[in-house]
């Protein structure tokens, strides 16, 4: 398929361009295979390319009808170079004039198009959730966040695999690592990394004085196949330890843990819930490919910043994006300026007001 004249006229960045190209030849691409009857003797297949196909159809289609304007004002700019005629060149003008004011609003259509479409939308996650300042009560709060996150799962009908934790001695977690699989995870999902704050009188506070604590939390997209990130071997270092804390006879007494650090970025996860090493390395690989993914990925944002708008909110772990406040009953997202008095309802798992309006503020 030809760009040429798309090439000269989009007024976008070069990468938004070459996304939109991409996205419209793989569209192409699907269809063809798509027509071929052999390919639905194997399911898997067809279902893959048909959900694939499904999610491109509409900026695949919004480009091509972007393509084929773009083929009118080229027309219309000719005809205005070439032709004698003074009524015709005129007529040409007026084409021109409205093709490119349609130009400008799909250009825009195409943007914002792409800037609400993120690919991991609708993969599964890793879930982790960690105690940040506050000693005991942060953990006791990591355990709140854990129990209001396992109530709207299990009304969504995901399921939840514990694949790492530590408990602390007065309830609550230092650290829970989770997977979590079902329909659009991720897009539900992806605006609840960041740090989260609480604000409550502790159980152990004799004098009433409230305690600010904190927990981290963050979400990365599971990703299907390591092909979807380039890793070198040579790269990664695998080191084997005890599993620590609960756990009955098993704990201490085998090297069963795995830590898996990629050795360029630093990168490292762990796991230690399985009894095998076998199985915890898998998942501690599987863990570090969806880090890597997501550094990949976050750095691609930075280089263009017009391929696809930042999320509400950094995702870093070191910004504070909501505030639980106990004796008011609030609760504050400070990257969209709402505040909702239904802290008891939100801990309950019904934290859709707050899904909604992040998703509406992107």
């Amino acid at each position: 398929m030809e760009f040429d004249n798309v090439d000269k006229e989009f007024s976008g960045h070069a990468k938004v361009l070459k996304r939109l190209k991409d996205m419209l030849l793989r569209f192409n691409e699907i269809n063809k295979i798509l027509e071929d009857p052999e390919t639905y003797s194997n399911h898997k297949l067809a279902e893959t390319l048909n959900k694939e196909r499904s999610e491109l159809d509409k900026p695949a289609k919004l480009f091509l009808e972007y393509t084929n304007l773009i083929d009118e004002i080229t027309d219309a700019k000719n005809m205005i170079e070439l032709e004698k005629d003074v009524e015709m060149r005129q007529l040409a003008k007026d084409d021109l004039e409205l093709s490119l004011s349609k130009k400008i609003k799909l250009e825009k259509d195409l943007v914002d198009l792409l800037t609400k479409t993120d690919p991991n939308d609708a993969r599964d996650i890793f879930l982790e959730i960690r105690a940040g300042t506050g000693g005991d009560e942060a953990a006791i709060f990591c355990g709140d966040l854990f129990r209001m996150y396992s109530k709207y799962f299990e009304k969504n009908s995901w399921t939840v695999e514990v694949i790492n934790v530590t408990e602390a001695d007065h309830g609550g977690y230092r650290e829970i690592i989770t997977k979590i699989l079902g329909n659009n995870v991720y897009g539900d999902m992806k605006f609840e990394s960041g740090t989260h704050r609480v604000q409550r009188v502790p159980n152990t506070e004799t004098q009433g004085r409230i305690h600010t604590s904190a927990a981290t939390i963050a979400i990365l997209p599971v990703i299907k196949t390591i092909d979807e990130i380039e890793i070198n071997p040579s790269d990664l270092r695998i080191d084997t330890y005890r599993a620590s804390g609960a756990g009955g006879q098993h704990v201490n007494k085998t090297d069963s843990a795995v830590r898996v650090t990629h050795i360029p970025t630093g990168t490292v996860s762990e796991c230690q819930d399985g009894r095998s090493q076998h199985k915890n390395k898998a998942q501690a690989l599987e863990i570090l490919y969806s880090k890597l993914l997501v550094r990949e990925q976050e750095m691609q944002k930075k280089e263009t910043a017009e391929e696809r708008k930042l999320l509400v909110g950094s995702g870093d772990r070191s910004e504070r994006i909501r505030t639980y406040n106990f004796p008011q009953g609030r609760i504050t997202d400070h990257r969209i300026n709402l505040t909702l008095y239904k802290l008891d309802q939100i801990l309950e798992g019904n934290i859709e007001p707050l899904i909604d309006e992040l998703k509406k503020s992107m």
